[in-house]
């Protein structure tokens, strides 16, 4: 089990593993030649990467995976496979892999997300979702004659939720007796929206409210304060968020400033 290849482990890891030092220390010596201690600590740090923890059964694995590339690159080596066109294609992709890598690593290095742009883009994040959210739900159909008579119905007692379950076209709130949860208003098109923010809490749309889906009888069912996280809570997202638009920014800059013909 041990000499298993580690392909799924390691897979990622072969780029990162074509240009290793050659250390005193060797983890072996195959057919006479020292294979580095590097190569194992190498893919260990790339299986760590991963989320996979190095247990002693995995670190014995990567070392037979490491004598193994070493016997299989030996022999690649004395047919002559370093000579062929398609090897050189592949090691020039690899070393352009390797070499954007390193651009953006030192790209994001040198241009750290800083605290105040995070506090920035979280103060705009409150201000675009701060304000009401409303619990509301409804029932979708068809035709307005319909919805008409649904409206009937329940001001003769009827029950909303049980009606909802029956006839709304939405699957999603019908099945759930017509409830959306709760929204802020912005989050539905505008003629539902325009309907919903005119009700009083616990009551109903008179008329059908028409839209693109079809038409609604609507019901608001509570009104709250939007609720927002902590910036501490959100932090570790708005930094990534941040930092992969200062890289896309930094690519653009790049593409557009090249020549090319």
């Amino acid at each position: 089990m041990k000499k298993q290849l580690l392909s799924g482990l390691v897979a990622a890891a072969v780029l990162g593993t074509l240009a290793l030092p050659v250390s005193a220390q060797n983890v072996a010596i195959v057919n006479g030649k020292a294979v580095p201690k590097e190569r194992v600590e190498a893919l260990k740090q790339q299986v760590e990467r991963s989320g996979r923890p190095v247990t002693p059964d995995i670190e014995g694995q990567i070392k037979e995976e490491v004598i193994a590339r070493e016997v299989f690159m030996q022999e690649a080596q004395k047919r002559g496979l370093e000579a062929s066109p398609d090897y050189k294609t592949q090691m020039d992709l690899a070393r352009q892999t390797i070499l954007i890598r390193e651009l953006f690593m030192d790209f994001q290095k040198k241009n750290p997300v800083t605290d105040a742009e995070i506090q920035a883009e979280y103060d705009k994040f409150v201000a675009a979702n701060s304000g009401k959210e409303y619990k509301a739900s409804h029932i979708l159909v068809e035709k307005e004659a319909d919805a008409k008579a649904i409206i009937a119905s329940i001001k003769k007692g009827g029950k909303f939720e049980d009606i909802a379950k029956k006839q709304s076209k939405d699957p999603g709130s019908g099945a759930k007796g017509g409830d959306l949860d709760w929204a802020s208003p912005s989050s539905y098109v505008s003629e539902f929206t325009e309907a919903l923010v005119k009700l009083e809490k616990g009551k109903m749309t008179d008329a059908p409210v028409k839209s693109q889906f079809g038409w609604h009888v609507i019901r608001l069912d509570d009104v709250r304060q939007a609720e927002l996280p902590k910036l501490d809570e959100v932090k570790p997202q708005v930094a990534q968020q941040l930092q992969q638009q200062k890289l896309a920014k930094f690519q653009e800059d790049l593409r557009a400033k090249a020549k090319v013909e």
